[in-house]
């Protein structure tokens, strides 16, 4: 699954920015852009979000007031010029406050922090009390007139090819008629990550990194430009 967001700020070049940050994290969604806070609330009403990234002063109605409004809150990262606002974010529960101009690797971790404790409640959200289900383990993955049950844990990596998908097991490999879009809803961080346009790997099948570029098997897979940085954040939680 993704992290369904919208962006709120009156600054043109500012919404641009977060678009274009957004894009080269995969766990995100940005459904939409607001250059005002109005806009942004009647949208919430009708539509589930889980993150806004908001800038404090608007006109009209200020980031602040408008958290202030919202009865059902998403997750908030507060954006903005100013620093004095940044005690009053706190106490209204976001989970960052980021001071601009902000780099990507300040917006990135911004982000991390979001995507745990987003995690954590869509966790507890789908789990009953009392419950030990676990996630589902398995695949069913349609190749031409048969189905194969591919086992999550057995996923060396996948192979995107235009509107096809090839699943790279010990085993075996299976082509499917599947989009990379579809699949990281399914396969996400931190079992799973993308790590270039064509490539999602299974983190624990990594056999060793080096630069650019990664070892699974007999197989060397480039790491993205693009990519990169959300795939160190994934590593970095792990490294000794």
């Amino acid at each position: 699954m993704k992290i369904s967001c919208i962006a709120v700020d009156d600054e043109p070049l500012a919404l641009i920015k977060i678009k274009g940050y957004v894009d080269k994290i995969n766990y995100l969604d940005l459904c939409a852009s607001f250059g005002n806070a109005l806009d942004a609330i009647r949208y919430l009403k009708t539509n589930d979000i889980d993150l806004v990234f908001l800038d404090v002063q608007m006109e009209d109605l200020s980031g602040i007031k408008m958290l202030e409004t919202l009865e059902s809150r998403p997750h908030v990262i507060l954006t903005t010029a100013y620093d004095e606002y940044a005690l009053k974010g706190y106490e209204l529960g976001v989970c960052d406050y980021l001071l601009k101009p902000f780099s990507f690797p300040r917006f990135l971790k911004a982000c991390e922090k979001a995507f745990y404790l987003w995690d954590a409640n869509n966790t507890k959200s789908n789990t009953p009390l009392g419950s030990n289900k676990q996630a589902p383990t398995y695949i069913f993955v349609k190749s031409g007139t048969q189905s194969f049950n591919v086992r999550l844990n057995e996923i060396l990596y996948l192979e995107g090819m235009k509107d096809y998908v090839r699943f790279w097991t010990k085993d075996k490999n299976i082509m499917a008629l599947l989009t990379f879009q579809n699949l990281e809803k399914r396969l996400a961080p931190p079992e799973f990550v993308r790590i270039h346009k064509s490539y999602i790997v299974s983190v624990s099948k990594i056999d060793s990194i080096q630069r650019n570029r990664l070892k699974i098997g007999d197989a060397i897979l480039p790491i993205g430009e693009k990519y990169k940085k959300a795939f160190e954040m994934v590593i970095g939680k792990n490294k000794i």
